[in-house]
């Protein structure tokens, strides 16, 4: 029932506020790391449970992007059964980053019977999943703000890790990326209002340091530095905090010629109640710098987010779980099926922004699993009620994780739309959804 409950009210705020702020809607996710690595952005994050009142986080996710709108659930690629050393919750900001052919994973990890600390995981793809690459903390001990870490890697191959609450620490990376030289450097002179979640870069010839400002609400501040490792200048804020919104946390990338600021908010909680949860949802703005290096100052998070970059090719395999915006569905996964849709009920629907389908497409064709009675699958173009291009009927295929495909025609598709798959049927849980594609005239 509880579920169910969850389902109805991410329904509602899909309703009730058809935007692209929270970017994420069928979970709760905080703490954004988004790392470019190809022509892919990989948003990592950290995952507030359904349940959570306070911070009940278990495990790490995964987001993938080409175009800022269009997000595929990826699933867990971390937990803290990742490491033999920790609590049973604290799975808190974490950052990736690439070197030598290997992706490192840092983490805030709550450790059995002591303070926090940061762990490191290790994984040939970025996709995971990530392994302990040490077996023991590689920053504990220091102080009881060992969290947040954020990791960049400077032009001359030097790596620094930076983190903490409420004081800002460094420490210099050897080239393995899982032990460190030299002590553990404890900033003196912070910038003005910091609190927590660091985010180190560079950028052109200057270094950033953005943060979570003095709670709460938390805002986004930043600071500039000539040198990797300060002094820090406080240079303002990159948005306020919110009332709203007690927590943010900020991460920054740079993305085919455009700037981005990652962060998070409340709002899909407020859908639910009106009591304050550690429930999260991640949103995304564009940023802006102005000659001299600083940064324009942002509003609190929009609810229309960014614009799209690129176009969806509806003739190529795209996963179910490809989304801009859900209404009631959840997504789920294992090690035999992958990430898929699931928890779809009646009236509940996908869209998928921005795909172009040239001269037209002919048919549609899904992968579904069904223990019911199944349903139906109706694409409809640039509303939930528009244009109705097609229906495909979803049976009974024999059980929930027994996947076939189902097809049907289509008509009146010329160009780019908005793809809406509204799902159709008289029970709760319909079926699974587990990936789509269109045919071309």
């Amino acid at each position: 029932m509880k579920i169910k409950f969850f389902s109805i009210a991410f329904m509602l705020l899909s309703v009730i506020c058809n935007a692209q702020n929270p970017i994420i809607q069928t979970k709760f996710t905080a703490d954004p790391a988004p790392m470019v690595y190809h022509d892919t952005v990989f948003l990592y994050t950290s995952h507030d449970e359904d349940d959570a009142k306070g911070f009940k986080m278990l495990n790490w996710l995964l987001y993938t992007s080409t175009d800022m709108v269009n997000w595929t659930d990826r699933g867990s690629v971390a937990s803290l059964k990742t490491f033999d050393y920790t609590a049973e919750n604290g799975a808190w900001a974490p950052q990736c980053i690439p070197r030598n052919g290997k992706f490192y994973l840092y983490v805030p990890v709550a450790r059995k019977g002591t303070s926090m600390g940061i762990g490191v995981a290790v994984s040939d793809s970025p996709y995971g999943p990530f392994k302990d690459a040490i077996g023991k903390p590689l920053i504990a001990g220091n102080s009881n703000g060992d969290f947040d870490p954020t990791v960049y890697i400077d032009d001359d191959g030097q790596a620094y890790l930076y983190w903490g609450n409420p004081n800002c620490y460094y420490v210099k990376l050897n080239p393995d990326m899982v032990s460190y030289s030299g002590d553990i450097v404890k900033i003196d002179s912070k910038p003005a209002n910091y609190q927590e979640g660091p985010w180190f870069y560079k950028r052109n010839s200057h270094y950033y340091l953005a943060y979570a400002s003095t709670c709460c609400p938390e805002g986004i501040g930043y600071a500039m530095s000539d040198h990797p490792t300060g002094p820090w200048v406080y240079k303002g804020m990159i948005m306020d905090g919110a009332p709203i919104s007690s927590g943010n946390h900020p991460g920054i990338i740079d993305y085919k010629g455009n700037s981005y600021v990652f962060g998070f908010n409340y709002a899909l909680n407020w859908k639910i109640t009106n009591i304050h949860h550690e429930r999260r949802s991640i949103c995304v703005e564009k940023l802006t710098y102005n000659a001299d290096g600083s940064i324009q100052k942002l509003p609190f998070w929009s609810t229309e987010g960014t614009e799209q970059i690129g176009k969806i090719n509806p003739y190529q395999r795209v996963e179910a779980e490809t989304i801009a915006l859900s209404s009631g569905v959840q997504t789920a996964g294992d090690s035999q099926s992958g990430v898929y849709v699931t928890g779809i009920d009646n009236t509940d629907y996908i869209k998928v922004r921005g795909a172009d389908f040239g001269s037209g497409a002919k048919s549609f064709t899904a992968a579904v699993a069904s223990s019911t009675k199944g349903g139906y699958i109706e694409i409809h173009l640039d509303s939930p009620t528009g244009k109705l291009a097609g229906t495909c009927i979803v049976k009974n295929t024999g059980g929930d994780k027994n996947w076939a495909n189902v097809s049907c025609d289509i008509k009146d598709t010329k160009g780019v739309h908005d793809i809406y798959l509204v799902f159709r049927g008289g029970e709760w849980h319909l079926f699974n959804f587990d990936w789509w594609k269109f045919t071309a005239k």
